[in-house]
């Protein structure tokens, strides 16, 4: 008779059954709604996409599980089902669905919109270049620590283009930079060596994420100059903003989720 699984294996085993990697979350997502009249945009496809979504999940279920075994002695993944609130991991939408969650608004939304505690150990004018070169591609921090000399090239049309070898979810993309600040990129990269990384360094304390935010308003505003950001309070509504320039930002910043974009980067 073989031995019992544990409980960690049977969370690892499950966790692979719910990989879907390959498989486009943005098509999955797009039929469910098509199928789902009563699903708003926040909906999800219950699988797994990516490999970094996959070692977040596994970090805090495991450790979730840890916590049940030591406290409560809970040995099976079947006993933890009946009262566990991790939604995608244990397959019940509805678990925890009558707790009241406090409605998030912009205004209690403070990441990247205004002097933060570490700012006061990042000098901004000791690192000119960086941000410039953020602001012009609106690269994530991995992205812009991974970037090469040679992946700074211009297209037959003249167009000045960054190239993300790996992006969220290991994909490639094309970011064009932004207009009137390509030589602010060029100045990076004149003069070096193909192989060379663009930057030997990206302080920890650099608010990347909010030079990010910075180059999504400008590329959007370049993309539809005679449309304002979308407003920043309120239930969005399809002519709050331009469609096309969206999906623009949207492309450029490597996500495929639009409502994202909307919420956290053009608002």
């Amino acid at each position: 008779m073989g031995s019992r699984k544990s409980i960690i294996r049977e969370a690892i085993e499950r966790l692979d059954s719910l990989m879907a990697i390959g498989q486009s979350r943005f098509q999955a997502k797009q039929a469910q709604r098509a199928t789902s009249p009563d699903v708003g945009w926040t909906v999800s496809t219950g699988k797994i996409h990516s490999h970094t979504t996959r070692k977040v999940y596994q970090q805090h279920v495991l450790a979730f599980i840890n916590w049940a075994r030591t406290t409560h002695g809970i040995t099976r993944l079947a006993w933890l089902d009946e009262r566990a609130a991790l939604r995608l991991f244990f397959g019940d939408w509805s678990l925890a669905a009558a707790v009241s969650i406090p409605r998030r608004t912009r205004t209690t939304i403070t990441r990247s919109r205004g002097p933060a505690g570490h700012d006061r150990h990042f000098q901004p004018a000791n690192w000119q270049a960086h941000i410039r070169f953020a602001q012009a591609c609106g690269l994530r921090r991995a992205e812009l620590r991974d970037l090469r000399v040679r992946d700074v090239y211009t297209s037959s049309d003249g167009t000045l283009f960054v190239h993300v070898k790996n992006g969220k979810g290991g994909k490639a993309r094309e970011v064009p930079v932004l207009k009137g600040h390509e030589q602010e990129v060029l100045a990076v990269v004149q003069g070096r060596a193909p192989h060379e990384k663009v930057f030997d360094h990206i302080p920890g304390h650099m608010d990347v994420h909010s030079y990010r935010r910075d180059s999504a308003q400008r590329r959007y505003l370049q993309q539809a100059p005679e449309q304002a950001l979308p407003p920043v309070e309120g239930r969005l509504r399809r002519d709050d903003y331009d469609p096309a320039a969206a999906q623009q930002v949207s492309w450029a910043l490597g996500h495929n989720r639009l409502d994202v974009v909307l919420r956290h980067y053009l608002r």
